[in-house]
């Protein structure tokens, strides 16, 4: 069998499985997720040695040090897979659920319900732990799921999707619900299956995302990349300002809701920038500042590109601005539209950055680094989408699923209502389904 009919295969089996999934009942799903958490938990030894192996080529290929750290697994990290799993468990089903009813006409009634979108192809980087997150997040909302990992995580990817796929279908979860691709050509078979798939989600570069919307016919909805802010605001409370500041740089480098740039009103910089600077630089962090900045602090120069770099790295660039409306615009021009925070004490300037910063998270007096669908008590997250349609911000179940009308009848017809035997009433009724 050819790789092309492989794949093409693989999402055909996906829209089968999707269709028994959908009408599997909340505790099957359930039920499923707490035995993929036991069976983790249950394979430690064996995952970390698999995860080893792809440690050590990727060593050997000198990957770089923050995607090392993001590839490699620990008991920890295998321990928080368990814990996500369990607390995604716990939380409400969001298939069937009623958001809008109303009585069409005296025994005609309308209901919106969530159902899946159906099978869905998500490319993501080189972190196993995001294949247990957005399998997860699939099984939940009822969604068939092909994954596409780095090509550095794959023997852990593998021994991943094994264990999911083995414990699913313990719990009474059909076949071929979750399967893993291994290679571009997966991929690029993977995007012309657009009578099986009904969404593409990429997570990566802006040109990743891109590349896959201008090569499919499927629909695409891009996690891009995350080019984050920290805006320091006249007044503000400079000892958290400081804290908060280091800490959505330097808590995780290598993920995408880590500070990129730092902006300083003028009228706070000399008071501000020293401390911040010496506790950046005792974390291993390299500045880099605009002229203005570099009267201030001792670091390399900025250039134009730092101010459109997302880094994944020890580096954070600097800019000192006049207003709080200069970093608006500066934040709107050069981010990634993902996640930026402004620290101050000022409510209406919270509030002004809060409605005119054109981001999917806007945060004041805390660290970037909340952006994530667990700490939103999402469960998990698929990723965090930076555009404006259909899901926003850390994609959770809800991302995962779009609706469908139902309208339950006793018998009425439009001939009837165009006669004016039967009126139309228009009233909300309860948002609960009669079956």
């Amino acid at each position: 069998m050819s790789e092309q009919s492989a794949i093409s295969l693989m999402a055909q089996n996906a829209r089968k499985a999707a269709l028994s999934l959908c009408a599997a009942d909340l505790e099957t799903r359930n039920q499923a997720l707490l035995l993929i958490a036991d069976s983790i938990l249950s394979h430690v030894p064996e995952l970390l040695e698999v995860n080893k192996i792809d440690v050590d080529k990727a060593t050997e290929e000198n990957l770089a040090a923050p995607l090392l750290s993001r590839l490699k697994l620990t008991e920890a990290k295998c321990q928080r897979m368990a814990d996500g799993l369990r607390a995604l468990a716990k939380l409400p089903d969001p298939l069937g659920t009623v958001s809008y009813a109303m009585e069409l006409s005296p025994g005609l009634n309308l209901y919106r319900t969530g159902c899946p979108i159906g099978v869905v192809g998500v490319i993501f980087e080189s972190r196993p732990d995001a294949l247990v997150q957005i399998s997860s997040l699939c099984l939940k909302s009822g969604n068939a799921v092909l994954l596409k990992g780095g090509r550095e995580a794959i023997k852990t990817n593998e021994y991943l999707t094994s264990l999911i796929c083995e414990a699913s279908q313990k719990a009474g979860l059909p076949e071929g619900w979750c399967s893993l691709l291994h290679t571009r050509e997966d991929v690029q078979e993977m995007l012309k299956q657009n009578e099986s798939i009904d969404l593409i989600i990429p997570r990566g570069s802006n040109a990743f995302v891109r590349y896959i919307m201008q090569n499919s016919e499927i629909p695409v909805l891009g996690h891009a990349e995350g080019l984050c802010h920290v805006y320091v605001d006249d007044p503000c409370d400079l000892e958290l300002a400081v804290k908060v500041a280091v800490d959505s740089k330097t808590q995780n480098l290598s993920v995408c809701n880590a500070a990129e740039t730092m902006l300083v009103n003028r009228n706070i910089a000399e008071a501000f920038l020293p401390e911040v600077a010496r506790q950046l630089k005792e974390k291993g962090m390299t500045l880099r500042g605009d002229e203005a900045v570099q009267k201030i602090i001792c670091c390399a120069p900025a250039t134009e590109e730092d101010w459109e770099t997302e880094y994944l790295d020890a580096i954070l660039s600097i800019k000192i601005v006049d207003s709080l409306d200069e970093a608006i615009n500066h934040i709107n021009h050069y981010g990634s539209h993902h996640t930026d925070s402004i620290l101050s004490s000022d409510a209406a300037h919270v509030e002004r950055f809060m409605t005119l910063v054109d981001s999917a998270d806007v945060f004041h007096n805390c660290s970037t680094r909340f952006a994530d669908g667990f700490l939103f008590g999402l469960g998990a997250e698929v990723g965090i989408a930076t555009g404006k349609i259909h899901a926003r911000g850390p994609m959770g179940m809800e991302g995962l699923c779009t609706y469908k009308y139902r309208l339950y009848g006793s018998g009425q017809t439009l001939t009837e209502l165009n006669g004016g035997q039967i009126a139309l009433t228009h009233q909300p009724i309860e948002k609960k389904l009669p079956y």
